[in-house]
């Protein structure tokens, strides 16, 4: 009979929460409330929702007719240059909210709270891959629109968009790391300018490498955004993986390799 209740009793224990389970819990709870963030503040979705609508048509009607003899030539070649833009440029926003965040005394907030350290961090970078899938969807809804035809099909379009959805997801965590050494958020924004524009624009985003001056040509060449652009294209266009594709993967786990330490050793000294 003892043996009996002993029994019963171990089997209606209550679940003992295990730390792993904490940071899950805790983590998604910080993805709930930078989402949550947004949702009231919906200025914040501008770079993501507006602005691809703004370049694809800025782009295409401007230089479309120049560059490729009419607009509907020159989408395949823009689209896939417009979404690496819009996803690595959107990528500087983790810095910006974990830094603005620390500016404002939040994360003394959180260290009174019995939450995990690390939570607010994984949940801002978790909470960035939304913003890259809504703006995904939207670079290539307005391209069709305006009637882009994606002929590597819906596997061509997946594949392209969740492969710039994973490098711009890395690169953010190299603006994790600014974010937490930078001194504000104004300043990460200017040290981001300054890298994003030449890494974008000196690439084959928005016009072929070949029309470039030489010396022009052979940065653009050695820009990892063009390889990124170009897997990107191979894919939308041809269903098709080129080489691009894994070297832009490799690039992608390599940063993440340096920075995501480096980022989280940062961010526990300074919380």
């Amino acid at each position: 009979m003892n043996n009996k209740n002993k029994l019963t009793g171990s089997q209606t224990q209550p679940y003992k929460q295990t730390n792993f389970d904490r940071i899950i819990d805790n983590t998604f709870v910080m993805v709930y409330r930078v989402l949550l963030k947004m949702l009231r503040t919906p200025e914040q979705f501008i770079d993501v929702t507006i602005q691809p609508i703004v370049f694809i048509l800025m782009f295409s009607y401007v230089f479309g007719g120049a560059i490729a003899g009419n607009v509907r030539n020159y989408l395949p070649f823009l689209i896939p240059g417009i979404l690496v833009q819009t996803l690595i440029g959107s990528s500087m926003v983790t810095g910006t909210q974990l830094r603005d965040d620390m500016d404002k005394g939040v994360f003394d907030r959180f260290r009174s709270l019995p939450i995990t350290r690390i939570a607010p961090l994984a949940g801002s970078v978790i909470a960035d891959i939304i913003r890259y899938a809504i703006a995904t969807t939207i670079t290539f809804a307005t391209g069709i629109i305006i009637g882009f035809k994606p002929y590597g099909g819906v596997f061509g379009v997946l594949s392209a968009g969740l492969l710039v959805i994973f490098v711009s997801w890395s690169i953010s965590w190299i603006f994790a790391y600014i974010g937490v050494i930078a001194n504000s958020a104004e300043s990460l924004q200017g040290i981001s300018f300054l890298i994003l524009m030449p890494l974008t624009f000196l690439s084959n985003a928005f016009a072929p490498i070949n029309s470039f001056p030489k010396i022009m040509r052979w940065i653009a060449n050695a820009n990892p955004i063009t390889h990124v652009v170009s897997a990107a294209r191979q894919l939308t266009n041809h269903g098709t993986i080129c080489t691009d594709f894994w070297l832009a993967l490799l690039g992608s786990f390599l940063i993440i390799s340096i920075f995501a330490p480096l980022t989280l050793n940062a961010y526990m000294k300074k919380t």
